[in-house]
């Protein structure tokens, strides 16, 4: 009995430890330490009822400081509790009609359990557009663009309850940006949203609303990563690349296979200032990168005194600690980093004050801590893959037989012409 004691007591302590590992995964998986406050929160307003349902404004906004989405864009599913419908929409459609032959006149514009919703294109007609949509499915950074960082659209549900105590939410939802990674959790109650009138003299209110919020992981989002950095004179890149589908990138062929490539350059040291070129390379032949961003931490960003040709913004999501920037294009100058080719790379210089207290050549100290591009973490080279620089200028050795050489041909010449 003792021992069939000891084994269920072992069994059942290798299961909890288990559990806490899985549990531990799964809770930091998507957290950023970078942007931990960083989500897109879908807000749901019943901004009316309609005599079998609700009319209801559907806002996502995209509240994380770097990481946007860009074309094609956003899609939105979710699975109805009951049997309600699409009657219309207006800034969205679904992108399939569903079964609506039960319906024998005026068929809704979607049927089904699951639908799943789009933005409309820029251009779309005035009559089908509310505020915030058409933008193609592109959503800005809040640092970047906080005014282009939401988007809306308005649909009219039917077949579903009439008052706040009837209705439904529905659940289930996901988020492709436009691929996979984000994992959202399920709508809550939270209080009516209000609006103000065009003149800010009338406030008025939803009559119900729900929200909730989608976190990024850029494991769900791909296997591999999406970038690697290369230090000068290193010859360490990781082979990022192994997958073969439609979506994929299609490389360049290098010794590294990086769709993305930053390089991280000290270019020239001052008595009191250091200079830093970066180059982003794009090796992909299939995509352009339309907004991009790049986020550095390196300790002496808290005395970065100028951004040639970037955009810059600091971050400081460890409150006072200031060792990370943000950078990215300017518009209509760099802001598209195109595809492959002669003109698939960005570049810019970077100028620090040097502080005497912490600056330094020695241990990788001049070399990047952390990297991301569009969000995602780049692969940096291992420590012993850093370049060293010099502390100081060459000094040549003469050994002593060279110097006894020299001294005696010195004193037989002198003998000689003497």
């Amino acid at each position: 009995m003792g021992f069939l004691l000891s084994k269920l007591t072992s069994f059942a302590t290798v299961l909890v430890f288990w559990f806490c590992c899985f549990s531990c995964f799964t809770s930091t998986d998507a957290y950023d330490p970078l942007d931990p406050n960083g989500n897109i929160t879908i807000r749901w307003d019943i901004k009316s009822w309609n005599p079998d349902g609700y009319l209801a404004m559907v806002t996502t906004y995209n509240y994380q400081q770097y990481r946007h989405i860009q074309a094609p864009g956003w899609s939105l599913g979710w699975a109805w509790k009951n049997k309600e419908v699409i009657w219309d929409m207006v800034g969205g459609q679904a992108t399939e009609q569903g079964d609506c032959s039960r319906f024998k006149t005026f068929p809704p514009h979607c049927c089904k359990k699951k639908p799943t919703i789009v933005d409309l294109l820029p251009g779309t007609p005035y009559n089908k557009q509310v505020s915030n949509c058409c933008k193609g499915g592109v959503l800005s950074s809040w640092m970047q663009d906080p005014v282009n960082a939401a988007a809306s659209f308005q649909l009219s549900v039917g077949q579903a309850g009439t008052t706040n105590k009837k209705v439904k939410p529905p659940e289930n939802f996901t988020l492709m940006a436009p691929g996979p990674g984000y994992t959202c959790g399920a709508l809550k109650v939270v209080k009516p949203t209000k609006y103000f009138s065009p003149d800010k003299r009338r406030v008025t209110q939803a009559m119900m609303t729900w929200k909730l919020t989608c976190t990024y992981s850029q494991f769900l989002a791909q296997k591999t990563p999406a970038c690697c950095v290369s230090l000068p004179k290193s010859p360490y890149l990781a082979s990022v690349v192994s997958a073969a589908d439609k979506n994929s990138p299609l490389v360049r062929c290098t010794h590294h296979m990086c769709p993305i490539r930053v390089h991280w350059h000290i270019k020239l040291n001052y008595r009191e200032y250091w200079r830093l070129k970066v180059t982003i390379t794009n090796f992909d032949y299939r995509r352009n990168y339309s907004d991009w961003n790049l986020v550095m931490q390196h300790p002496n960003f808290d005395n970065l005194t100028q951004v040639f040709s970037f955009n810059s913004k600091s971050l400081t999501p460890y409150g006072t600690l200031n060792d990370t920037a943000m950078l990215w294009g300017i518009k209509f100058y760099n802001d598209m980093l195109m595809q492959s080719g002669p003109v698939g790379n960005v570049q810019s210089e970077l100028l620090f004050h040097k502080n005497p207290a912490t600056f330094t050549f020695e241990k990788g100290w001049a070399f990047p801590r952390r990297i991301s591009f569009n969000g995602d973490t780049c692969v940096m080279p291992p420590p012993d893959a850093y370049p060293y620089l010099p502390n100081a200028g060459s000094c040549q050795y003469i050994s002593l037989l060279t110097l006894i050489m020299v001294c005696a041909l010195t004193f037989a010449f002198a003998y000689a012409y003497a």
